[in-house]
């Protein structure tokens, strides 16, 4: 039985083009998101392209019951899981109290719980099998607060440091922990998050998927402890610690409310 690499979020962005470049690879797959029909084509087409074996899973993460659903059958079917990629997220822009609640708990749920979750039940299994490799998707919005977006750049950095401390943590059992933090990515994202992403479509932060994910999985190779692909959004995510913190705070908001359709 070959051993696979379970990736949330695979059927689109970010998660698609990492799904792809592991496959060309040669890896064996599991892909898990809530559209079925994308899934399902995009298992067909990545087996048939690269040869290797793909399954797909569909599950809303946000919700608990479907998340215990997969984890007990991914428990019950014996297979391996070598590498968990915690991709699925989403943001969510705005004055976080005049947001509907349930939105904001489901981005919670998603981004924090979910990956939480995950990382404790599959990496968990991994130290007990003396090895395996996690990279969470986090942001370069991790590395500083960002008002009109508080509840997903908090996520964010909850995501970060979650993966460093699991880093330590799992070492001793040969579990390698890796966390991604891309900047601007053509993708859905903005959208969902009601963003016009219009000023940033001619930006050299702005990158596609395809890029993030072949920076990734070369970094992922060296066992990089933090990914931050382009020189640009690495300037971007250190840039908040050479200056004050209101100063900080000041400048992301600016941006974030620039962005905010009008």
């Amino acid at each position: 039985m070959p051993r696979y690499a379970l990736i949330t979020g695979a059927s689109s962005g970010i998660g698609l083009a990492l799904a792809e470049a592991m496959a060309r690879r040669g890896q064996a797959l599991i892909l898990v998101a809530r559209q079925r029909d994308a899934l399902e084509s995009i298992a067909c087409e990545l087996a048939q392209r690269f040869g290797v074996d793909v399954l797909f899973r569909v599950c809303d993460l946000s919700e608990p019951l479907q998340l215990s659903g997969l984890l007990h059958e991914l428990e019950q079917s014996g297979r391996q899981i070598e590498m968990l990629v915690n991709n699925a997220g989403f943001g969510n822009s705005g004055e976080f109290v005049e947001q509907d609640w349930s939105r904001e708990q489901e981005l919670i749920e998603l981004n924090i719980l979910a990956l939480a979750r995950l990382c404790h039940a599959i990496g968990g299994q991994m130290a007990r099998n003396g090895g395996g490799q996690i990279l969470n998707v986090a942001s370069v919005a991790a590395f500083q607060p960002g008002p009109w977006m508080s509840n997903y750049y908090a996520s964010k950095a909850y995501v970060l440091h979650l993966s460093e401390g699991l880093r330590a943590e799992l070492k001793p059992h040969g579990v390698k922990v890796s966390v991604l933090c891309p900047g601007p990515t053509r993708s859905a994202f903005f959208r969902n998050a009601n963003l016009e992403a219009r000023r940033l479509d001619g930006s050299k932060l702005m990158m596609s998927p395809e890029e993030v994910a072949l920076v990734t999985v070369k970094a992922l190779q060296r066992n990089k402890a933090i990914i931050i692909p382009g020189w640009r959004n690495r300037l971007l995510a250190w840039s908040p610690r050479m200056g004050p913190r209101w100063l900080v705070r000041l400048i992301a908001g600016r941006v974030i409310r620039s962005a905010l359709p009008r």
